[in-house]
């Protein structure tokens, strides 16, 4: 019987792997799912069943033109350290796809069956190889997975996600229990949903219900290393000149927010104060920004847009990051020329800082009630954001 998944998993002949670190090579031959553009047009039809005219792949290939010349440019500016690493992580990949293949090729099956069996396939051969992974697995299969949506092949692009999923839930057993809560509520869209995770989370943990069916085993955790751990991931995040995933950077901050309003201080629990001795310039020049206007449609709008990284939280070229010297500016006392973007995380906690001092009574002038209003509404943009 023909399996439309397992179809998929074709091991092509070892390629050479010859590599010369002195060498950046303009475009990589890894195995499996990193085929030429050319060879993957050649084989498309019989191995995805395609079935495509000379003239529709034609079609295809100068609609791929431009976002392959992209990755080309991409890859030709990776290091020797990385492509090696890319290398070798690829060729894990084709070892996991293989041991699945001889698992799965002598079951007869249908269509049906066969989505849990490749996950079942899956979780075992990923079980036992978890611990012996190159560094670069995540990267190539992260490489491979891009390919194929720029390829529009849904089934491959499915069945590399699957393989990535496993991965990431083995890593995750191993963390810290904090670490595995983080990660529970970054794929908790529902903020509902989050603050019940939490008060679980927080109670001890165990096993509950779900509404799809089987049980969730949930660890104890504390809240405040819950928070801690999310601000340390946001915070690494906001020092590069460059935010990688904006959606990623809102959740984080989300369940920061949200684990710390938790706590028995709610936002201005003593456990929330990092001991921000200046507040840092940008952050100070926009909350002034806002707070000088009445509150409404019009700042919201400017909010929204710093939290999806314009005008004042648009990030940092290369060329100006490089004539600076990559020197940040850490308060109002800072010199440089141009002050750092505005960011989610630090935006929030800047906030927090100046409510904190309006309710001690050392800064006037400015209502909390205004503060309050700021704040609630970047929490609602993040959501709309992350998720």
């Amino acid at each position: 019987m023909a399996k439309p998944i397992l179809s998929l998993i074709f091991i092509p002949p070892p390629p050479s792997l010859h590599f010369n670190p002195s060498q950046k090579p303009s475009s990589l031959s890894l195995p499996l799912s990193l085929p030429t553009r050319n060879s993957f047009v050649l084989r498309a039809s019989y191995e995805v069943g395609g079935g495509y005219t000379q003239e529709e792949l034609d079609a295809r290939e100068r609609t791929r033109s431009r976002p392959q010349e992209k990755e080309d440019e991409k890859t030709s500016t990776w290091s020797p350290e990385q492509c090696e690493a890319l290398l070798k992580g690829g060729e894990q990949v084709t070892s996991v796809l293989e041991e699945m293949a001889n698992l799965l090729e002598d079951d007869q099956m249908d269509e049906e069956s066969e989505e849990l069996a490749v996950l079942l396939a899956a979780q075992g051969v990923i079980g036992k190889r978890v611990d012996q992974m190159e560094s670069g697995f995540m990267m190539a299969l992260d490489y491979m997975i891009q390919l194929a949506e720029r390829d529009e092949d849904d089934k491959r692009k499915s069945l590399l996600e699957v393989i990535k999923e496993t991965v990431l839930s083995h890593l995750t057993k191993k963390c810290p229990p904090h670490v595995q809560v983080v990660g529970l509520l970054c794929r908790t869209p529902q903020k509902e949903s989050r603050q019940e995770l939490l008060r679980r989370v927080a109670a001890g943990g165990g096993a509950f219900g779900s509404e799809n069916g089987p049980k969730v085993h949930l660890p104890g955790a504390n809240l405040n290393d819950i928070a801690n751990q999310a601000d340390d991931l946001l915070e690494t995040m906001e020092s590069r000149p460059v935010v990688p995933d904006r959606k990623l950077l809102a959740r984080l901050v989300l369940i920061r927010e949200e684990a710390r309003s938790m706590m028995g201080g709610g936002l201005l629990d003593e456990r929330n104060d990092r001991g921000l001795s200046t507040l840092p310039r940008s952050e100070v020049n926009f909350l002034t920004k806002l707070v000088a206007q009445k509150p409404g449609k019009q700042v919201r709008e400017m909010i929204k847009n710093v939290m999806l990284g314009k005008d004042e939280g648009a990030d940092k070229s290369d060329e100006e990051e490089s004539k600076r010297g990559g020197r940040v500016t850490n308060g109002i006392a800072g010199k440089s020329s141009k002050p750092n973007p505005v960011r989610p995380g630090m935006f929030l906690e800047t906030v927090s800082k100046v409510l904190g001092g309006i309710y001690d009574g050392n800064i006037s002038g400015i209502t909390a009630q205004h503060l309050e209003w700021v704040h609630q509404n970047t929490l609602q943009i993040l959501q709309e954001i992350a998720f």
